[in-house]
């Protein structure tokens, strides 16, 4: 995943599985060349998918916490992106007006202990004498990630921290990119500043634009102080903090867990810059933030542990946890000094879950959740089994979390799938990168992983190099592949890609979609038959929708090679009288050309495309064509008794 800066954001995740394996079929096929795949749709054979099986991977890469799906529109709003020093980093906070005018620089009087530094403007004109201040005032501005997305009639709540020894009176408004046309405006007039005092503006905006900035002017000579300043729209999900348009696309997969906040990004580049939970959690003008080495940007820290845990709760998904161990790309704990690190997990298993009377409950619960969370799974690490200290401070962190939440589950960044685990644990992690012919063969990697002990947890993983692209279709069908593979024990990789006002998914995302009823489907055995060389999967399920209550029996196949395929399904143990074909529809992944790409001009040049399927039945011959993934969904009068 690379860190170079990008002009919009992307919103990377993974679709992950925890269960046990089960059944799916991959063989390949020469050019021109027909296949069979026979369906055994007897309940008896039939295996219940878990309904926590699929779910997705949040990391904050390419902003996709800060500046994406948490809504805050301003970008650096405590002055401290150049870390605890003075003078700091202001970026991108600008001044307007001319320079001789004003006088803007840092300093460490902010009245936050954990973020100290405050931004100092002296202005040196006024409204009358010498030097007049121009009408319009001078001041600065911000102008967020990308542009602030700015809505006509909507609202957005601007809270700032401001001190001066002398009255203030502060235009706020919002405006377009050159500042020429002002879309929210009002005034600021206080008498008393004296001391630290925290100022909140309701702004509703006359017009739109996605190119906006926050700009605070005044025309009054004199000091004033701001310090986190914070711009976020009243329509935030549920009021939570979580930009609309970007969590109902992470909803749309119905994901039934997610890890946060994320792989590398848990572990810096250096320590002193990993995620540390602790503060990230309380007031949000308290949290210091950091810098995100790993992805080379800053971060406020609003979207912290109470906010993961909350959307996972928003999202019907169960949260699952990656700390850090003490270890980090560059440098590590030694495992004789590891137990303060321990106690901080103790800690956080309790901020989320523990009664609000205790320490870290009532600090969860002073933040408007007096329930806890339902925290049931943490990974105990990002990537780290073969560094020197994992091993022993593994051992460390899993007993004290089993010996004081001997329910929570546990997962260990060591892959199990070819040699047993020399420690103990409920889930062994698995990774899996690289081509897109290498992603597509490893639905086969399970097929002869042993099925007592830990099951897998494919955490990751993704189509890289040449072969990805900004996010293609040659991407998405070798991960589908995958998946399809792997209906069980898996986890693939989809991206969501914005700016301050678009979205759109990538071909990945898309192809996950065909994913989104599998938790708590019935697996169904399948057969698949053909010539020789890889590049056919396919996997049956029956699956109940939710919309209508009816029962679909849902073939997917990914033909990954370059010839169109005649297939002919068979599906035994199923009366064809069961069997509507009006109701029935074919779904189907393509393009043009492999390397096609979805883009704001063209979002949806990628994406299935749905059908009537009005040969559905027991046995039908259908044509796969070349580099597609289809899914035929068969509409049955299955009862629900019947189905499970």
């Amino acid at each position: 995943m690379s860190s170079s800066p990008q002009p919009c954001g992307v919103l990377l995740f993974f679709l992950v599985v925890l269960c046990a394996s089960f059944n799916s079929s991959a063989t390949g096929i020469e050019a021109n060349q027909s296949a069979w795949l026979s369906v055994d749709a007897a309940q008896a054979s039939a295996r219940k998918i878990p309904e926590t099986m699929f779910g997705i991977s949040f990391e904050e890469i390419n902003h996709a916490g800060a500046g994406g799906l948490w809504a805050e529109l301003v970008s650096n709003r405590g002055f401290e992106a150049g870390g605890e020093s003075i003078p700091s980093n202001i970026y991108p906070w600008s001044i307007l007006g001319d320079e001789s005018l004003l006088i803007v620089s840092t300093d460490r009087s902010s009245c936050f202990e954990r973020n100290k530094v405050a931004l100092r403007m002296e202005v040196l004109c006024d409204n009358e004498g010498p030097i007049i201040c121009p009408a319009e005032g001078v001041g600065i501005y911000n102008p967020g990630y990308w542009g602030m997305n700015i809505e006509q009639q909507k609202t957005y709540r601007v809270l700032m921290y401001v001190r001066s020894s002398e009255s203030v009176n502060i235009t706020v408004s919002f405006t377009g990119s050159n500042g020429a046309r002002t879309l929210a405006t009002s005034n600021i007039v206080s008498s008393d500043v004296s001391n630290w005092t925290m100022i909140e503006v309701l702004l509703e905006a006359a017009g739109s634009d996605p190119n906006s900035r926050l700009q605070l002017m005044t025309t009054r000579k004199g000091v004033i102080w701001f310090d986190q300043v914070s711009a976020m729209p009243l329509d935030t999900f549920k009021g939570h903090g979580f930009r609309q348009d970007l969590f109902q696309m992470l909803a749309d997969l119905r994901p039934r867990f997610i890890r946060f906040p994320g792989g590398s990004y848990v572990e810096g580049e250096w320590l002193r810059n990993s995620f540390q939970w602790k503060v990230t959690v309380g007031p949000w003008e308290e949290r210091p933030g950091h810098f995100n080495d790993v992805w080379q940007y800053w971060t406020d820290d609003g979207l912290g542990l109470f906010e993961f845990l909350q959307l996972a709760e928003d999202l019907g998904s169960l949260p699952i946890w990656v700390f850090n161990t003490g270890i980090s790309l560059n440098d590590q704990i030694d495992t004789t000094r590891i137990l303060p690190f321990v106690q901080e997990i103790l800690d956080g298993i309790e901020f989320a879950r523990g009664d609000p009377n205790s320490t870290w409950g009532y600090v969860r619960a002073a933040m408007g959740h007096p329930e806890p969370f339902n925290l049931r799974h943490v990974a105990i690490g990002n990537q780290d089994c073969g560094k020197t200290n994992y091993h022993g401070n593994y051992h460390k962190f899993y007993s004290a979390i089993k010996n004081a939440y001997p329910d929570i589950n546990v997962i260990s960044n060591c892959d199990a799938s070819s040699t047993p685990l020399d420690h103990p644990a409920d889930f062994y992690d698995f990774h899996v990168y690289g081509d897109a012919n290498y992603v597509f063969a490893s639905a086969r990697n399970f097929d002869r992983t042993a099925r007592l002990g830990p099951k897998a947890f494919v955490s990751e993983y993704a189509v890289t190099g040449k072969d990805a692209g900004n996010g293609n279709l040659l991407a998405a069908l070798a991960q589908a592949g995958l998946l399809v593979g792997l209906e069980r024990n898996r986890f693939n990789p989809d991206a969501i890609v914005f700016d301050s006002s678009k979205v759109y998914g990538t071909p990945s995302y898309w192809m996950q979609t065909f994913f989104k009823e599998s938790n708590g489907a019935m697996l169904l055995n399948s057969t698949l038959g053909a010539k020789t060389s890889a590049s056919l999967a396919a996997s049956a399920i029956l699956w109940k929708s939710s919309d209508d209550g009816r029962q679909y029996l849902r073939i997917k196949v990914v033909n990954f090679g370059s010839s169109t395929v005649n297939l002919k399904i068979t599906i035994d143990n199923l009366d064809s009288n069961l069997i509507q074909a009006i109701g029935s529809t074919q779904t189907i992944l393509k393009s043009s050309s492999l390397m096609d790409e979805n883009s704001f001009k063209e979002p949806h040049k990628v994406i299935p495309v749905q059908s009537p399927l009005k040969a559905a039945g027991k046995s039908m011959a259908v044509l796969l064509y070349p580099h597609t993934f289809t899914s035929f969904d068969l509409l049955t009068l299955l009862t629900m008794s019947q189905a499970i």
